[in-house]
C-alpha cells in the first residue's frame, strides 16, 4: 500500500517588465503541471498539492542528492522552500538557484507537508541514494 500524502505547494515568480507573462507562467507549468496560476501585481503565484512531476525530473536529470541536500537545508518543521531558475524550467530543466540571485529571477518553492512528515515526503520526492542510484527502502 502507498502512502498517501497531504502537501501545500505554493510557487511564486516574478514577472520582470521585459518578460512576456505567459512565457513565465509555461516554465512555472513545466515543473509543476497541475498549479492554478493567477496573475497579481508584478509576480506569478502557483498553487499545487504534489511534487510529482519535479520528482520524476530529479530522477531523470539524475540529481536526487542536490535536491535531498537543498531541501533538508531548508527544513523548518512541516516546511521547506527552495528556488528555481526561471530559464531552465521554461525547458524542463531543474536547475536549483544557490547564492546570487538569477538575473530573470527565480521561482521561489514553498512546501508545506501536512500528513505525514516533512522527512517522509522528501524521501518520497528524492529518495535516498547510493552510488548515484535511488535506495529501494524495502
Amino acid at each position: 500500500m502507498s502512502t498517501v500524502y497531504s502537501v501545500d505547494v505554493e510557487a511564486t515568480a516574478p514577472v520582470y517588465d521585459t518578460e512576456v507573462t505567459d512565457r513565465v507562467a509555461d516554465a512555472i507549468r513545466r515543473i509543476f503541471p497541475n498549479a492554478e496560476i493567477e496573475e497579481g501585481h508584478g509576480e506569478l503565484r502557483a498553487t499545487t498539492h504534489d511534487l510529482e512531476h519535479l520528482s520524476e525530473l530529479l530522477h531523470r536529470q539524475e540529481i536526487l542528492d542536490t535536491a535531498r541536500g537543498v531541501f533538508f537545508g531548508s527544513l523548518e518543521a512541516d516546511t521547506f522552500a527552495f528556488d528555481l531558475k526561471k530559464q531552465a524550467a521554461f525547458e524542463e530543466v531543474v536547475n536549483f538557484s544557490v547564492g546570487d540571485p538569477d538575473e530573470l529571477g527565480e521561482i521561489h518553492v514553498r512546501v508545506r507537508v501536512n500528513d505525514p512528515d516533512a522527512e517522509s515526503y522528501i524521501d518520497h520526492v528524492a529518495p535516498p541514494t547510493e552510488g548515484g542510484k535511488p535506495v529501494d527502502p524495502e
